[in-house]
């Protein structure tokens, strides 16, 4: 796949899949980073400003907690806000996706 369009596609995808892990557990973002790292291979240096803009749109809170190594980690979860929009895009997602495999499904 051409670079750009993988770039695109990831980045479209980028806020769901955030909302996504903080819907299962809370989290801090540096383990958010990990695993989308891992998953869709996004690096860190995207993960940290979506952070700071889900919580200036009020979709993410955050709170401290003590490290047993260094200071204390900055977690971050899911406000009510943000847990509506995150089932709110799940459907949308859901049915976009769904439409999107229809097609290029229907093309081999």
């Amino acid at each position: 796949m051409p670079e750009a369009i993988e770039i695109q596609l990831k980045k479209g995808a980028l806020e769901l899949c955030v909302l996504a892990l903080l819907h299962q557990q809370d989290n801090y973002a540096y383990e958010i980073a990990a695993r989308l790292a891992d998953a869709i291979g996004m690096g860190e240096g995207t993960i940290y400003p979506l952070m700071r803009r889900l919580q200036t749109d009020g979709l993410v809170e955050t709170y401290l907690v003590e490290s047993p190594a260094g200071p204390p980690r900055k977690y971050y979860k899911l406000s009510e806000a943000g847990k509506r929009s995150f089932i709110s895009q799940q459907i949308a997602w859901s049915s976009f996706s769904s439409a999107v495999e229809d097609i290029i499904g229907g093309a081999k």
